[in-house]
């Protein structure tokens, strides 16, 4: 591993994060106990007590400090680095994915990036086993007694990640948890803003779409929460607004938060616009309650009046929502944003390894 890459993930770490599964209020965990001077203590995937791993759960455990001085700088120099020459940091370390829901994006990637830093991947998919044969907690500690350093989990239910996490010795990284959140694909989605346009303080950010339901823009809301002068759009039909704590947390941190129905009427102030898959019949249904036509979609007239610096971002798989005609287009970065992926994760299990060691 080259000396800079080393170094930062020896010199710097973020708040702890601990628990011991989900909150009695039902809420994801919580980042706790960050010292008041100099760089932040600890590390970004903090620890549970009763288990004695180290989990990646929920967005709001990575602070600004770590994103821009350690995740950010790592991922970019990997990204820089040509593929012969990379390091091996997870040579003898074994990944197990299990998913109660599909993945192309999330699985693969993870799955390269373990590849490409000499570890090793097994896994079951979703149509390789029922929820319903087996308590997660069961398939979760069965894991624990093969040898596997880090378990990727996509469960169908909301806190799911945290459930697992309360039983695991090993890492947990939440690659999705029903409604809740991804954290990383939080990560990589402000990563390509940051390595675009530069910075991630001052944004005018449109989240745009199914808000309800959208774990994607939980956690990117939660992670741009961590910076300064932020002014969010949120974009959508009434009754798939998002839902109440994210936007509070918006708020709480700073950021000047509106409700509207219609993308092309912020189109022309903002520097991101994220949209979410497009979930037609639900779309249609909310749209019926609402006063007037809303846009919730990319079009050749929300291009025209989009700045010339601008991104339009996209998890994946699309719909009509962002229309493939348009690809040609610059600001559309959907596919460089999934790209990006690989490297923060890469990035991530390397930081995370050393955790373990």
């Amino acid at each position: 591993m080259s000396r800079f890459i080393e170094q930062t993930m020896t010199t710097l770490g973020v708040e702890e994060l601990r628990t011991t599964g989900q909150s009695e209020s039902g809420q994801p965990p919580v980042a706790v106990d960050r010292l008041a001077e100099g760089y932040p203590s600890g590390d970004p995937f903090g620890s549970l007590p009763a288990a004695g791993g180290r989990h990646i759960l929920d967005a709001r455990q990575f602070t600004r400090e770590w994103l821009e001085e350690v995740l950010f700088p790592a991922a970019l120099e990997l990204q820089q680095t040509p593929l012969d020459r990379l390091p091996a940091p997870l040579a003898g370390k074994r990944l197990f994915y299990l998913f109660y829901e599909s993945s192309t994006r999330t699985r693969v990637s993870f799955e390269t990036a373990v590849a490409l830093l000499g570890g090793s991947v097994a896994g079951m998919d979703s149509h390789e086993h029922r929820p319903r044969d087996e308590r997660l907690e069961d398939r979760i500690q069965v894991l624990n007694q093969y040898p596997y350093d880090f378990i990727l989990l996509r469960s169908h239910e909301e806190g799911g990640a945290s459930r697992a996490a309360s039983v695991s010795k090993v890492p947990v990284i939440n690659a999705g948890d029903g409604d809740g959140q991804h954290p990383t694909q939080a990560l990589l989605d402000a990563y390509t803003i940051w390595k675009e346009l530069g910075r991630l303080d001052g944004l005018r950010v449109a989240l745009v779409g199914d808000l309800s339901y959208e774990r994607t823009t939980n956690s990117l809301a939660y992670l741009l929460a961590r910076f300064r002068g932020l002014r969010v759009a949120l974009v959508s039909p009434h009754l798939l607004r998002m839902r109440a704590e994210v936007r509070d947390h918006l708020a709480a941190s700073g950021a000047v938060v509106e409700e509207l129905r219609n993308l092309r009427a912020v189109a022309g102030q903002v520097d991101v616009v994220y949209m979410t898959r497009a979930h037609s019949t639900r779309l249609e249904h909310a749209q019926r309650f609402d006063k007037g036509a809303g846009c919730y979609g990319v079009d050749a007239e929300v291009l025209a009046r989009l700045p010339a610096h601008a991104l339009v971002l996209h998890p994946l798989p699309r719909g009509p929502e962002l229309p493939a005609e348009l690809d040609t287009d610059p600001r559309i970065a959907c596919f460089r944003q999934a790209g990006n992926g690989l490297f923060v994760r890469m990035a991530l299990l390397a930081l995370l390894a050393r955790t373990r060691q």
